[in-house]
């Protein structure tokens, strides 16, 4: 009870929207780079949707036009297990939970991660954004002396405010928050993710941990986490790609993930080179906060991306991709490589043949027929593992 009168608790879908309009903002202030990304990103997207009413159609009955700007995923970085565990009860208000695991020590990163999302189709379907969370792993540090210091200087920072862990109690309590502590909630846990313009550690010691990891040092050198990135979802990439260096954003060399298709399939993304941002180093590490000596340096890692999503595939479908992309690999033709990498991924290209040759195969299949021609027979297994076109695009994401 409250005042009287009888909780009502504001929405988790509400609040999980309004976090990320919150950090949205946020992060284009902090990287006014961003903030023009979005803006070409907008641009783009309502061009799409007007020289292309059958795509439209086709989004309206899973994703909400209104939305389709706002960022579907970001990611951040935390140094101990205790931190992603509040990290957990925070995304939790917002019906955040921990879905899948990714390890990616085979990447040469000293961190494993998951992503946070909401798990049911209508929450999705209200606002599907979704926070990626690595964890630093001290035992990847070779050194023993630097992964003795790194973990003692993680153990002095706090990520959340006394106040945000009591909007948890109340939530926790009572199983929700009326809005004002929805609103009150929201403000504390972006700014616990905001950047900071000096840093934990020594100008020397941000250099020994950069020679280690460039991870390690961002993760260990700051007060808190911030956001490595984030990342709207854009309907035409190519064309992106192309107005960012028309717009003198620095973009990278080229898309990553499947080349352009007809029939759009898994992921493609691409981003803005990683800024280098001004940072105060302290001279001494363990100086207070306040203290007026420290030395002018820099530092490089967040960035800003784009995706556009595709069809999923069956798992015989993402089979016959990989492959493809290994013998593309293994001939060392990449996504920069343009014609050539397209042609050695190719598939069927348009859904109305992929449609026409599932309903020849399930016909040949009722009478009893086979093809021994090798451009059929290769139609015919893609059909066999690409998810019949429905009115929307099937969407997958991958780390």
């Amino acid at each position: 009870m409250q005042n009287g009168t009888e909780r009502k608790h504001v929405p988790s879908a509400d609040i999980r929207q309004a976090f990320a309009v919150a950090m949205s903002a946020m992060y284009s202030k902090e990287v006014p780079l961003y903030g023009k990304l979005l803006s070409l990103v907008g641009q783009t997207n309502q061009r799409v949707l007007e020289n292309d009413p059958e795509l439209r159609e086709k989004l309206k009955p899973t994703d909400n036009l209104d939305r389709i700007h706002l960022e579907r995923h970001g990611a951040i970085r935390v140094g101990r297990p205790d931190e992603l565990r509040q990290v957990r009860r925070v995304l939790q208000v917002m019906n955040m939970l921990p879905t899948g695991y990714y390890d990616l020590a085979p990447a040469h990163l000293p961190v494993h991660a998951t992503c946070f999302r909401a798990h049911e189709a209508s929450e999705l379907s209200k606002n599907s954004f979704r926070l990626f969370v690595s964890v630093l792993r001290p035992e990847l540090i070779e050194s023993d002396d630097l992964r003795q210091r790194a973990t003692s200087i993680l153990c002095r920072r706090r990520i959340f405010s006394d106040r945000m862990f009591a909007v948890l109690t109340i939530y926790e309590s009572n199983g929700g928050l009326v809005e004002a502590e929805a609103e009150e909630f929201v403000h504390e846990a972006a700014s616990a993710f905001q950047w900071h313009t000096s840093a934990a550690v020594s100008h020397a010691q941000y250099q020994e941990m950069s020679s280690e990891s460039p991870i390690l040092a961002d993760i260990v050198a700051f007060k808190s986490p911030h956001i490595n990135h984030l990342t709207p979802r854009v309907l035409g990439i190519d064309a992106v790609q192309s107005s960012m260096r028309e717009w003198n954003i620095p973009v990278k060399d080229y898309i990553e993930g499947p080349p352009k298709r007809h029939c759009p399939i898994l992921l493609r993304q691409t981003s803005f080179k990683s800024i280098e941002e001004p940072i105060n180093f302290p001279v001494e590490a363990d100086e207070s906060e306040n203290a007026k000596q420290c030395v002018p340096g820099r530092h490089k890692a967040r960035f800003g991306e784009i995706e556009q999503r595709g069809a999923a595939l069956t798992v015989k479908g993402r089979q016959l991709y990989d492959s493809l992309l290994a013998a593309a690999i293994k001939d060392s033709i990449t996504p920069g490589d343009g014609a050539a990498f397209s042609q050695a991924l190719t598939w069927q290209t348009r859904w109305c043949c992929i449609r026409e040759f599932r309903r020849r195969a399930s016909s040949n299949a009722k009478r009893g027929f086979t093809t021994h021609s090798k451009k059929h027979s290769h139609r015919l297994h893609i059909l066999s593992i690409i998810r019949k076109h429905s009115s929307s695009y099937a969407s997958i994401f991958y780390l």
